[in-house]
């Protein structure tokens, strides 16, 4: 067909076709190559890179000075963090405790404008934010850290249940082996899908025994002894020790949880 043409009018056409082929080519790479290569919205990896408040949730006996530690290193690094006053000195009905950390979190993100929160439970905290999050709270975390926390109960309660059941109220209660709450929690998904979860405990843990209670399934499982193996540090000192702050710092920095060994224990342990 171009053959029939005149010279002048054969390059014009030929012209055109090259123009046309060029503007297919950059409609194409606009259009399908983010196609490719965009994990879409709303992707863990998105909401990882963009770390909301911290909200920290004391244990069993409700005391806030350990984890105020924790918050003002977390502050001091840049984060809003925010230590939850729980009801009852926290010896009361882990439900309401959960219930007060879910107008917790909605206030912190209408302060703030953030999209989500990462929670830190410490002990029993740990528990209340598996309650939350099982409420609907996981839609609005982006990670939840728990330390030293009894998942799957802890034999001190069941003794205290046994012997001194005056001296074991309802949170008490709640946190025995077999409890009602405990196995309604674990009978289904023990981490909502939402945010990503960390369980860091240790072995020398005397107030949640055995201490692998404190293993969840289908979180990031890390014992403190496997980033430095001769630490003794005990479930008091959670919150408070160098090595475990640095830990939960490592844990709550933008992008995904991070894998943590012995190389690692000397920097984190530097505080």
């Amino acid at each position: 067909m171009l053959a029939g043409l005149a010279p002048a009018r054969r390059r014009l056409v030929l012209l055109l076709l090259a123009l046309v082929l060029v503007a297919v080519a950059a409609v194409t790479a606009a259009v399908v190559v983010p196609r490719l290569t965009d994990d879409g919205p709303g992707v863990a990896a998105t909401q990882d890179d963009v770390p909301g408040p911290v909200l920290l949730v004391p244990g069993y006996g409700g005391s806030t000075s350990a984890l105020q530690v924790l918050a003002d290193r977390l502050t001091a690094t840049g984060r809003d963090a925010t230590v939850v006053a729980v009801p009852g000195d926290g010896t009361g009905d882990l439900t309401a405790s959960a219930d007060v950390l879910a107008g917790a979190v909605d206030d912190a993100l209408a302060r703030t404008g953030a999209d989500s929160v990462d929670v830190v439970g410490y002990s029993a905290g740990g528990v209340i934010a598996r309650l939350w999050a099982a409420d609907g709270g996981a839609g609005q975390a982006r990670r939840v850290v728990t330390l030293g926390s009894p998942h799957h109960g802890t034999t001190v309660a069941d003794l205290a249940a046994g012997v001194l059941p005056t001296e074991c109220p309802e949170g008490c209660r709640q946190l025995t082996t077999g409890s009602e709450l405990l196995s309604r929690l674990n009978a289904g998904d023990e981490t909502p899908e939402g945010p990503t979860w960390v369980s860091v405990w240790t072995t020398a843990d005397q107030t949640v025994t055995p201490p692998d209670s404190a293993v969840l399934e289908g979180a990031v499982d890390l014992r403190v002894q496997d980033v430095c193996a001769d630490s003794r540090v005990a479930h008091g000192q959670l919150p408070t020790d160098a090595l475990v702050q640095g830990i939960v710092l490592a844990q709550l920095a933008a992008g995904p949880p991070v894998e943590l060994g012995s190389a690692d224990c000397a920097r984190l342990s530097a505080g």
